[in-house]
């Protein structure tokens, strides 16, 4: 339907990768909670990082469809993996809008892997409400001091950059909120421990302190005030990019399902001739496919440029709640087996959780959707 030779190009060799290199050590990197270097190094040269930079600053320059098709891929071999390839969209995405030169500059190393990054808005009373952040930037001379504190920061303990959103004007609001690119290996950076997660167990999470931390002029990015509409107009195409790895995860599962009741026997033939089976079976491909197509409609959307707000809102809200439920599914057709460590579909539970709740939770979404229908009418 929306799908072009070079999309199935680039869907195929994403595929071929999640098959022959991710899926192979899924197991060992979530056991191990391990940040796999090596692999992403090997997704660096590939280009399978910034999908949507463009050609001219050192990306493949593909469309938010292409990032979707990726980013499902990436996920039906691990959803941490595929979670890294959206962070660096989304950090990408605001160098490539918001950017001087000298800080777009930064991408070569950021899309090679050279350069990790993390996104900074999480606080202990600023999870789903980003307005109420208490880090802030104070001006000083041609610089900046910041103050505060993120949680539950993706790649905070191997991180080299941050882009941290903090507070430049207290009495503002959300018109008083700034993005500030910092190096944490400047003095006054303190990260705390990695956390240790339910699911996505390969992606580093952790803390990150700010005391009296200097920044120069060229630390800002953007206008000054504009970093809470920066990192709110970013997340459309997050929303697209967790809608899809929701789907890659609920993929792998019913792949994994539909070859376990192939083998397994009982009652002296194989499950799969029960209908009980074939019914989760059945219902679990119709629901994948309804928030696939949800995903890439959304995704459309934003390549022509259209309001795209409560598309993504509801590919996001859809496939999240699948992934839940049809990878329990996917357990109950293993039975005993699909709850021990070690069957892949015990994992895949587990990671499909947090897709419910990141990147904005599934209630934000449904108020969100509703907002959209009450100011603009039930029409598409």
């Amino acid at each position: 339907m929306y799908l072009t030779e070079t999309h199935l190009q680039v869907r195929d060799m994403a595929r071929d990768f999640a098959d022959q290199v991710i899926r192979p050590v899924a197991e060992e990197l979530d056991r191990e909670e391990k940040f796999p270097a090596g692999l992403y190094d090997e997704m660096a040269k590939l280009g399978l990082f910034g999908i949507g930079v463009p050609e001219a600053l050192g990306g493949p320059g593909f469309d938010t469809l292409t990032y979707a098709l990726v980013m499902e891929e990436l996920s039906r071999g691990y959803a941490s993996v595929a979670d890294q390839c959206g962070l660096l969209e989304l950090i990408s995405t605001l160098l490539v809008r918001h950017g001087t030169p000298a800080q777009q500059a930064l991408l070569g190393d950021i899309l090679s892997m050279k350069t990790k990054v993390a996104y900074c808005i999480t606080e202990p009373e600023a999870g789903t409400d980003v307005s109420g952040i208490r880090t802030t930037a104070v001006a000083d001379g041609e610089g900046w001091i910041l103050n505060g504190g993120k949680i539950w920061i993706h790649n905070a303990p191997v991180a080299d950059l941050a882009f941290v959103l903090a507070r430049t004007d207290k009495e503002a609001g959300n018109r008083g909120m700034s993005i500030f690119i910092v190096d944490l290996h400047s003095a006054g950076v303190t990260r705390g421990p990695k956390e240790h997660k339910m699911g996505q167990r390969a992606s580093q999470v952790g803390g990150l302190d700010f005391k009296d931390v200097r920044l120069g002029a060229g630390a800002l990015l953007g206008q000054p005030g504009r970093g809470f509409h920066m990192m709110m107009s970013v997340l459309d195409k997050g929303r697209v990019g967790i809608a899809a790895l929701a789907v890659g995860i609920a993929q792998a599962g019913l792949e994994a399902a539909v070859d376990y009741a192939g083998q397994r026997r009982q009652f002296g033939k194989s499950i799969s001739e029960f209908q009980g089976v074939q019914w989760l079976l059945a219902d679990m491909a119709r629901d994948i496919e309804a928030a696939r197509l949800l995903v890439q409609s959304a995704a459309v959307k934003i390549d022509r440029g259209e309001d795209a707000t409560k598309a993504c809102s509801m590919a996001k809200c859809f496939a999240g709640d699948m992934a839940v439920q049809r990878t329990a599914d996917a357990v109950q057709v293993f039975g005993g087996s699909g709850y021990i460590r070690g069957f892949e579909v015990e994992r895949l539970y587990r990671d499909a959780k947090i897709t419910q709740i990141y990147e904005g939770t599934q209630q934000i979404q449904r108020m969100i959707i509703a907002r959209e229908l009450l100011k603009k009418g039930a029409r598409s």
